[in-house]
């Protein structure tokens, strides 16, 4: 296998080298070193051998060969870099490639013996310049200045990278620990001896100067600075952190590790040391999530911090790495956009907390909605899923958010019973008095703890004849008396005694020993009832103590529970006559105690608490009234502060470190003195307000989410996927979504770094909304993908007799002038930015087209517009060019010829087919000469790839936009003025119909292409891109087309939705149901009852029934034809059904594909069919 990557790579990076030489793009060397290195690294290629080979090649020729450019090229793959032809000789790629394309690279070529003669010795001398540099600023105690290094030194520097990689690694640690150490101050909560040491804040290094590293010295880097991160006695800096965190980013294939894997090899203790996983969690929650989703590595991450989970949940105390990592976890189930297992074994309930039992299901509805099941088995798998997930949550959601997720999710959830009256009745109902501990507090404290244990025994004694009884007995009375025993009763008793101002200290260890786990859940719940929104009615002192040495899980149930209990008794003091905005004032200042004022409680859980109540009309209220409170501003105000810029990789000063407490309150906290780096509770609350907006638009409270979006949209900027959640957020509510809130969503972003269109702004505010964006618009959006999206043509002789010069190379380069204004398209350098600068999506690519998705997103006018004006480009755009480019805008004086007004028939150029209402109609409003000259490819070639990129465009939009297409291209076909031409005759009907299906690849060969095979074509490249569930729906279109009544129109359907059954062969139900709906139109056209216009014999189709034969075997095998494939029972049985309706000269075509062992070869050689012919 590595011989044959070293081939591939030989070639690949000949072909890399002669395209970038030309378009002069220095990241795509970096991008082209990283993933080269990664070969490399992995064992894919072996280097010695890769040079020999590539050496070997360019010496084949003739010797003056090695003066040329492929030299050139050759020592910039080698130096994995390339030459940024700059005038600055100072220019830093300048200096790194000009001494190693004239030393280094010099160096290993002459290990070949046969180019030693070719070594210029003039230029090795250049290495000499590098080491007297390198000499002064290394000299004794002199500290290089990596913050204003010009740009002769970055390259200096770069090049000392690869010469000396050693010494430069321990110059840049030791920049990066110059400033010394400190003692960490004391935390008043702990009472510990053990010093704590931590490193002082110097600047990281900027990412200008890691960008040239050798990749020698980012390996060393890395490992050196996970050995002080990791493994060191001095918590780090956040410099070193982040420095660390840009090498990884900057090189995303070859520097990238799966923490905690990568770490336990390196030694499995480490991550039991106080502050590593604190530590590692923080760097993937704050700085590597997009790089995880980049690599696809989301998944396996999501397992390991589930395990953590699984073991802190229930764990009493550890509440700081505990919901560190459930707020990872929330990110990453969130970031996720494809199918997943919620266990990585597979089977039993999750090891989810309920809150993430939660985030899952909104996770999968916005997945199935947006993007689809991708494949067949995965919707088989969501049952068992859904089940898995349910096992442990209690939770069931509301009409108004059941109502926008997707059919499939909807029907298994909507069964479910909501169980939070049983959490009220159960709080309300009151315990029998020999069992309730006494109104008055006892004196002695022996005596109190003897009647805890009497009560707890006794509880234990009556639930243990509860099961005995329940399963022996038949007592209905037994069951009602056992109701009895509620929480309310004993929760207030318990409340009084350790809440009340004055409640003895000594109580809480009584508490916590002895109180049952069903009452503890209604602690805060009690709390609150006896604060009557007087917050120092009660002793919080306690209340904290309490609720820190609960497990986290249990805190999280008592505010779900709370939350409840809040509800219920707002809506009791409604039906008393209380007034609403009083009651909701009260409730929030009773919420603020907990949450801002003693910090008892974490912020994110309770809004999602709220949100997930919403079928109660005060819970969203109660949100938005948090989200306004001016504690929480100042908490986000103080966030930015201290935090910095969003893209943290372009700051260039001291990190400033937040003190503990202040950074996540006194809950999460309390006795821990390990230093944040980029925690914070106001961080936490980034994937809870993307899900509050959701909520409040699935409630029609769509002006609030307006105001809570103008709110936060700057601290959005710090959402590692903000730009996924826009374009996610467009495509749920597709449809549902007033213009004023579009414009506000988009504001989310950052737009000037986002490649839209120029006159998108125009459209989206447009005073007039109804009006279609012109078709210029459409056509500019199209090209964006052609250039930045569909992957460029290769020299393909179908286009050698185009009859363009341009054909005979890769491409014109268009790359080299910017886009003009016209159509608002990126610049190509753009396409060049590095990952870090575009982590979500993660490549230009995406970026384009999830972009223009977006836009489509945005519009303000229907779904049915949209699609008819992109069908209609894409239906006339090769005649549309090619006549444009030839100054043809009417009817050519000459009538005839191949430059005319394209024909919709086979008749090619003959006067019939020139007639005005039979040609081909130009496309107007589209700049053409434009369009044409910015794409760099012939109009013919344009013409194919513009049908690509809107089948892949349309694909990536929701089922909203499906069945417009279904529908236009029905119209479209069954329009055409030859199929509805009674007076045709049936061979040239058969010769037309070849004719329109020719593939516009090859129609482009002569400038023919038709309105029918431009269309097919255009469904194909939609067919290819969407996800498996959703080809569901392509059935539509064939339902549209019928009655089929001609040969003609069933080859064309045959065409339509053949190449779908290949793909369809690991979904058995819609391989039968597309089987059975191509069946049933053969049997249209050729049934014992149907009469067609023209007598057609049974041997005119002998290549439609080979391709039913080959495809049915196709499923059969589950892949490609072998010689023992075998067609499912079901399949013949679902033939033989059909065949009885076929004339019988059609059905002896057909005789082997029936369930009959007498009649078929197929039946008879079948194991099933053969144990059971009946």
């Amino acid at each position: 296998m590595s011989r044959q990557v070293l081939v591939l790579a030989i070639g690949l990076s000949w072909h890399v080298c002669s395209w970038l030489a030309e378009i002069n793009c220095w990241q795509d060397w970096l991008v082209f070193s990283d993933i080269f290195f990664f070969l490399m690294k992995s064992g894919c290629i072996d280097f010695v051998d890769f040079v020999d080979k590539l050496v070997s090649r360019v010496t084949e020729g003739d010797h003056h060969i090695l003066r040329t450019n492929h030299v050139e090229t050759t020592r910039k793959v080698l130096s994995f870099h390339r030459e940024d032809k700059s005038s600055d000789p100072n220019n830093p790629q300048s200096i790194l490639l000009d001494f190693i394309s004239s030393c280094q690279n010099l160096r290993i070529w002459s290990l070949n013996t046969s180019t030693r003669e070719y070594l210029n010795n003039e230029q090795l001398q250049k290495g000499k310049q590098i080491d007297e540099w390198w000499r002064q600023v290394s000299k004794g105690d002199r500290m290089m200045d990596y913050l204003n290094m010009d740009d002769r030194s970055i390259g200096m520097f770069w090049v000392v990278s690869y010469t000396m990689a050693q010494p430069a690694c321990e110059t840049v640690i030791n920049w990066l620990s110059s400033a010394g150490v400190t003692e960490s101050l004391p935390v008043p909560n702990l009472q510990s001896s053990e010093r704590l040491m931590v490193m002082r804040e110097v600047s990281p290094l900027p990412m200008s100067l890691l960008s040239g590293f050798s990749m020698n010295l980012s390996l060393k880097l890395a490992y050196q600075m996970e050995e002080s991160l990791f493994a060191g006695q001095v918590v780090p800096s956040i410099a070193m952190v982040e420095t660390y965190t840009r090498l990884l980013l900057i090189a995303p294939h070859s520097l990238f590790r799966s923490h905690f894997s990568h770490l336990t090899q390196r030694n499995p203790s480490l991550l039991s040391k106080p502050g590593v996983t604190l530590l590692v969690l923080e760097i993937l929650n704050y700085r590597l999530l997009p790089l995880y989703r980049y690599q696809g590595k989301s998944k396996a991450l999501m397992y390991d911090v589930t395990k953590i989970i699984s073991t802190l949940k229930v764990k009493r105390g550890d509440h700081r790495v505990f919901r560190l990592a459930e707020n990872l976890c929330m990110n990453l189930i969130l970031s996720i956009r494809d199918f997943f297992s919620v266990k990585k074994e597979g089977k039993g309930p999750t090891e989810f907390t309920e809150t993430l039992n939660r985030v899952t299901i909104i996770t999968l509805a916005i997945t199935i909605k947006t993007r689809g099941i991708t494949d067949a088995d995965h919707l088989l798998y969501l049952q068992s899923m859904l089940e898995q997930i349910m096992a442990t949550s209690q939770h069931s959601w509301s009409e108004k958010t059941l109502q926008y997720f997707p059919s499939v999710l909807r029907d298994a959830l909507i069964v479910r019973v909501d169980k939070r009256s049983l959490v009220i009745q159960a709080w309300q109902q009151t315990i029998p008095k020999t069992v309730l501990m006494p109104e008055v507090k006892l004196k002695s404290v022996c005596l109190q703890r003897l009647f805890y244990e009497f009560h707890r025994l006794l509880f234990y004694a009556l639930k243990v004849a509860h099961i005995i009884l329940w399963r022996h007995c038949k007592y209905a009375n037994f069951k009602r008396v056992l109701r009895q025993f509620g929480a309310e009763t004993t929760v207030i008793n318990q409340c009084t005694q350790l809440l009340s101002p004055s409640a003895d200290p000594s109580y809480v260890t009584t508490y916590i020993s002895h109180s049952f786990p069903q009452h503890r859940q209604y602690l805060c719940a009690g709390a609150w009832i006896l604060m009557q929104g007087h917050p120092e009615n009660i002793n919080s002192a306690n209340l904290a103590r309490v609720l820190r040495e609960f497990s986290p899980e249990e805190v999280t149930s008592n505010i779900y529970t709370m939350v409840d209990v809040l509800l219920h008794h707002m809506q009791m003091d409604l039906q008393h006559g209380h007034p609403l905005q009083e009651l909701l004032l009260k409730a929030c200042a009773n919420l603020a105690f907990f949450v801002w004022t003693n910090e008892l409680l974490p912020l994110d859980i309770l809004l999602l608490a709220l949100i997930d109540r919403d079928d109660d009309p005060q819970a969203l209220r109660i949100v938005i009234n948090l989200l306004e409170r001016q504690e929480l501003q100042q908490r986000v105000k103080f966030y930015y502060i201290n935090r910095g810029l969003p893209e943290h990789w372009l700051y260039s000063g001291l990190f400033k470190r937040v003190d503990l407490q202040k950074a996540l309150g006194n809950h999460l906290s309390w006795k821990d003195r390990y230093p944040t780096f980029f925690d914070d509770v106001a961080a936490h609350l980034l994937p809870v307000i993307p899900l509050i907006i959701y909520r409040l638009i699935e409630n029609d409270a769509t002006d609030s989410a307006d105001r809570i979006l103008a709110m936060y949209s700057s601290f959005l900027a710090y959402h590692p996927l903000r730009f996924s959640f826009v374009r996610d957020i467009l495509a749920y509510f597709y449809g549902h979504l007033p213009g004023k809130l579009i414009v506000r969503i988009l504001n989310v972003l950052d737009l000037s770094k986002i490649p839209l269109s120029e006159s998108f702004p125009q459209h989206i505010t447009s005073s007039n909304p109804v009006i279609c964006p012109p078709m210029d618009y459409f056509a500019t959006l199209l090209l964006g993908l052609v250039n930045n999206v569909i992957p460029p043509l290769l020299n393909n002789s179908k286009f050698g007799s185009i009859g363009d010069s341009s054909s005979n190379t890769v491409r014109v380069q268009h790359n080299k002038t910017p886009a003009t204004s016209q159509g608002g398209i990126a610049n190509a350098f753009e396409g060049q930015k590095a990952f870090y600068q575009i982590q979500d999506p993660g490549t230009y690519t995406q970026l384009v087209l999830e972009t223009a998705v977006i836009e489509l997103l945005s519009l303000p006018v229907s779904a049915s517009q949209i699609v008819s004006s992109l069908v209609q480009i894409v239906v006339n755009i090769q005649p549309t060019l090619i006549q444009s480019s030839n100054g043809l805008h009417g009817a050519l004086p000459n009538g005839v010829g191949q430059s005319s007004v394209l024909p919709t028939s086979p008749s090619g150029g003959s006067t019939d087919s020139l007639s005005a209402g039979r040609s081909t109609p130009l496309v107007s409003g589209i700049n053409t000469s434009n369009i044409v000259s910015r794409s760099g490819y012939t109009c013919q070639q344009l013409s194919c790839l513009l049908i690509q990129a809107c089948g892949l465009l349309l694909a990536q939009l929701p089922p909203d936009f499906h069945l417009p297409l279904y529908v236009e291209a029905s119209r479209i076909i069954k329009e055409s003025w030859w199929l509805t031409d009674g007076k045709r005759s049936l061979g040239e009907l058969d010769s037309a119909v070849g004719y329109a299906l020719l593939d516009p690849t090859w129609a482009a060969q002569d400038n023919t292409s038709t309105a029918i095979g431009n269309i097919v074509a255009l469904l194909h490249s939609f067919f290819s891109n969407l996800p498996q569930e959703w080809l569901e729906g392509t059935h539509v279109i064939i339902t549209r087309l019928r009655p089929v009544t001609s040969v003609a129109m069933l080859r064309i359907a045959f065409r339509i939705m053949g190449p779908l059954l290949p793909r369809l062969a690991n979904a058995h139900t819609l391989f039968n149901k597309t089987l059975s709906l191509l069946l049933s139109i053969l049997v249209d056209v050729f049934g014992k009852n149907s009469q067609p216009s023209n007598p057609v014999e049974a041997s005119e189709i002998a290549d439609l029934i080979d391709f039913l034969h080959h495809v049915i075997h196709y499923e059969g095998q589950g892949g490609p034809v072998q010689a023992n494939s075998k067609p499912r029972p079901e399949v013949l049985a679902l033939c033989g059904k059909a065949s009885e309706s076929l004339r019988p000269d059609v059905q002896h075509l057909l005789s082997h594909l029936k369930p009959d062992v007498n009649a078929s070869i197929y039946a008879a050689t079948h194991p099933k069919l053969v144990q059971n012919p009946s």
